[in-house]
């Protein structure tokens, strides 16, 4: 199981009130949210390895650098002298609240990944390919990890928590080609490709004018693929609609780049915190009894001890 790690930690923490704090008065509603969330979903899949997948650069420059739009309205305070990483808008009773979970993450002993000049969706990728062993669910309410989901050489799906774990989708190949009408024998990079077409203002890409969900999935089914597609936009002879080879036409500089955008890295540097098995007991116990009493968050490490079967 890779868990997308901030997509989980912000809607625990806009799903739950700030109410909730610590005994010396710090909200703590993120850290207890996060923790009652992964041990829903070790009781709901029960899986036997588990990875917390970190953002270590949450807007790459090898993604600025080619549509510097990308997650720029979420910049709160752009990259100055010293640093390349821009700081995003998130809030402040937030923030120390990821140092927390990390903490707690550390002590109980589930593993972290992270990727110098990645995101957590290109960690998610990459651990994804390489497994050859295991079935992997990937856990996220982002909608542009739909691009990983396989049959080969593992089952690979995407649990889809958009609207919340009691709501949560099950997305594999089937699922994609069936909701966003595209081709199932290779439903995540088509979805990848419908992405790249109809553009995602919550992520700054700009798309293809006039060209949405529907029109997009189309032009994918029809032609086989964006490769494809974008053949047929050089070739006189091809079917391709005028309005939409004009559009095409009109956005060849953004479509030669959108794909090192969109699609997510296979190949990132990952650096691991540990073994990625379940822990049988604490990593370290009396850290965590620290956490506990510092924080407030015996119910949660409670529910989550038994999750992972621990003796309590």
């Amino acid at each position: 199981m890779l868990l997308d790690g901030a997509s989980l930690w912000f809607r625990s923490f806009f799903a739950l009130p700030e109410k909730m704090t610590a005994p010396d008065g710090r909200p703590v509603n993120a850290v207890r949210g996060f923790i009652d969330t992964i041990a829903n979903l070790l009781t709901r899949e029960h899986p036997t390895r588990l990875v917390v997948c970190l953002d270590l650069d949450w807007r790459p420059t090898f993604r600025t650098d080619l549509i510097p739009s990308y997650k720029a309205h979420r910049v709160a305070q752009p990259a100055t002298a010293g640093t390349d990483v821009d700081v995003e808008e998130v809030p402040d009773t937030l923030t120390p609240q990821v140092d927390m979970i990390a903490d707690v993450l550390a002590a109980v002993g589930l593993s972290t990944s992270g990727a110098p000049g990645c995101e957590a969706d290109d960690v998610i990728g990459t651990l994804a390919f390489a497994e050859t062993t295991d079935p992997v669910i990937v856990v996220s309410g982002d909608r542009d990890l739909l691009q990983v989901v396989t049959d080969d050489p593992v089952p690979v799906r995407v649990l889809y928590v958009g609207r919340g774990l009691a709501k949560a989708e099950m997305m594999g190949p089937r699922e994609v080609a069936e909701k966003y009408g595209v081709p199932p024998e290779r439903a995540g990079a088509a979805y990848a490709e419908m992405a790249i077409l109809r553009g995602d203002p919550s992520d700054g890409l700009p798309g293809v004018s006039g060209i949405g969900d529907k029109t997009a999935a189309k032009l994918i089914s029809a032609f086989g693929g964006l490769d494809e597609l974008e053949a047929a936009v050089t070739d006189p002879a091809s079917d391709l609609p005028p309005r939409n080879r004009k559009a095409l036409v009109a956005a060849a500089d953004y479509l030669s780049v959108a794909r090192t955008v969109v699609f997510v890295r296979t190949d990132a540097e990952t650096i691991d915190s540990g073994n990625d098995r379940l822990p049988t007991a604490p990593a370290d116990p009396g850290r965590l009894a620290d956490l506990v009493e510092e924080l407030g968050i015996g119910a949660s490490i409670t529910r989550l001890s038994k999750a992972l079967a621990w003796d309590v």
